[in-house]
């Protein structure tokens, strides 16, 4: 094959694993009944008059299933922490007790639950969109190829690949979706 249809074959793939990474990251921000640090992840503080995330300021953790624990690095961040958590809008309430912040996390309804498996297939259909759309500046590349000393079979050839990388990445988009929903049905 070709070292320029390779090339195009390599940053196809390159940003599928970029399209795929970010997949997971807003599939881990859709809760899921359980407690996890990812559902605080966007989550920005004011910390002395600039943006910062949440992890940069406090630690956070979860020491069970239904509790969100947040331990600001400097007690006077606790009102703001407090204000950003509520301000996100994440549908959990923090409580300060003056030294941490706890987020109970409430089981999910039935209701609820379905709409959380509505937003993971919309996700999962913007994953599998991004990863058609690299598919064809893919495609389009390799075509563009034509004149510089790459043949019409080696094009048709380039494109088979693509597709097959293309297959290979929706698959794995529609298993991490699979999983996730399976995580938010689970009660």
């Amino acid at each position: 094959m070709n070292d320029l249809i390779k090339k195009q074959l390599q940053d196809a793939q390159a940003a599928m694993d970029k399209a795929i990474a970010h997949c997971e990251s807003e599939l881990t921000k859709i809760r899921a009944g359980k407690a996890s640090a990812g559902m605080l992840d966007g989550i920005t503080v004011d910390y002395y008059g600039s943006a910062t995330p949440l992890g940069s300021v406090a630690s956070i953790n979860t020491p069970d299933a239904r509790t969100i624990l947040v331990q600001p690095w400097e007690k006077n961040m606790l009102v703001p922490i407090e204000r950003a958590i509520m301000e996100a809008n994440i549908g959990i309430n923090p409580q300060n007790d003056g030294v941490v912040i706890r987020l109970g996390v409430p089981p999910l309804t039935e209701e609820r639950r379905r709409d959380l498996v509505k937003k993971v297939k919309e996700e999962a259909e913007r994953g599998r969109i991004t990863v058609r759309n690299i598919r064809k500046d893919a495609n389009e590349k390799i075509k563009k190829l034509k004149g510089e000393s790459v043949s019409d079979d080696e094009i048709k050839t380039g494109e088979a690949e693509v597709q097959k990388i293309t297959d290979l990445y929706i698959v794995k988009v529609d298993k991490h979706a699979e999983a996730k929903e399976k995580d938010v049905m689970t009660v």
